[in-house]
C-alpha cells in the first residue's frame, strides 16, 4: 500500500525519527553518529521495508524468523538484519543465516545452538544478550544478576560474538518510568566490561515511545516501528 492510499510518509517519518535522536544525542552530550536506528518491520509489507531502505535506513529489525527470511529474499544483504524478537532454539540454523545480529540471546543453549549454525555456515553470528530490566514475567530475557553468568558462557561458545546487550523497557505512557531501567542496563554493561574484558559496543533500548529516555541513558541501538512505518496492521 502506497503512502496515498494509507496516508503513510516514511521518508518523511524516517527523517523525523533521525532529527529527534539527533536532539536527545546532543541533550546527552553525545555525536548523533553514534545512534543507529533499526527500523522495525514486524508484519510490514516488503513494499514498506523498501521505502524506508530507500529513505537511507541501513538496520531493519524482524521478530519473527519465517517473515523475516521472506523479505531478505527479496530485499537481500542491502541493509543488516536483526533479530529482535524471542528466538526458538529450533528456529537457530535459520536464524543464524539470515541475520546479521541477533540481539535477543538469553541462554548458554540458544547462544550453542546459534554457534553451531554459523560453524557450519563458515561464519560467526554477532549476538547481543537480552536483559530483563523490568523484571516483568511477560518479558524474556536474563535477570540482571544472572547477565555475568551468561555473558562468560556465550563467550566460550565457538560460532558467536557477544557485542552487546539489549532490553524492553516497561511501556508506560510515562516514559520517564522505564528510565531506571535502560539505567541499570547501561551500569550493567560498563560493570560487565570490566568484570570480562568483553567490549560491549551495543546497548540496545528504547522504542518508538520511549527511544529518546534510553538514549539519554546510553543506547545506541533503538529499535523504533511505528514511528518509521505507522500503525501496524491487526
Amino acid at each position: 500500500m502506497s503512502k496515498a492510499q494509507d496516508g503513510v510518509d516514511i521518508a518523511a517519518n524516517v527523517a523525523r525519527i533521525r532529527e529527534r535522536m539527533a536532539r536527545a544525542a546532543e541533550r546527552s552530550g553525545r555525536s548523533p553518529d553514534d545512534l543507529t536506528l533499526v527500523a522495525v518491520a514486524k508484519l510490514v509489507a516488503a513494499e514498506k521495508v523498501r521505502e524506508a531502505i530507500a529513505a537511507g535506513v541501513r538496520d531493519i529489525g524482524e521478530n519473527y524468523v519465517q517473515e523475516a527470511a521472506a523479505k531478505r529474499a527479496q530485499m537481500g544483504a542491502a541493509v543488516r538484519w536483526h533479530m529482535i524478537g524471542h528466538l526458538q532454539r529450533n528456529k537457530a540454523r535459520q536464524a543464524a543465516e539470515i541475520f546479521d545480529i541477533i540481539q535477543t540471546v538469553d541462554s548458554e543453549r540458544l547462544a550453542q545452538a546459534i554457534g553451531r549454525q554459523a560453524e557450519a555456515l563458515g561464519r560467526v553470528s554477532p549476538v547481543l544478550i537480552q536483559v530483563n530490566t523490568s523484571g516483568e514475567p511477560t518479558k524474556s530475557g536474563v535477570r540482571p544478576e544472572d547477565a555475568e553468568e551468561l555473558l562468560i558462557a556465550v563467550r566460550e561458545a565457538p560460532g558467536v560474538a557477544v557485542e552487546g546487550l539489549m532490553t524492553i523497557g516497561r511501556w508506560d505512557p510515562d516514559t520517564e518510568r522505564a528510565r531506571p531501567e535502560f539505567r541499570l542496563l547501561a551500569e550493567l554493561a560498563r560493570k560487565l566490561e570490566d568484570r570480562t574484558g568483553v567490549r560491549l559496543r551495543w546497548l540496545s533500548m528504547g522504542m518508538s515511545h520511549d527511544f529518546e529516555v534510553a538514549i539519554a541513558e546510553g543506547a545506541n541501538l533503538v529499535r523504533v516501528g511505528t514511528g518509521v512505518f505507522g500503525p501496524r496492521p491487526a
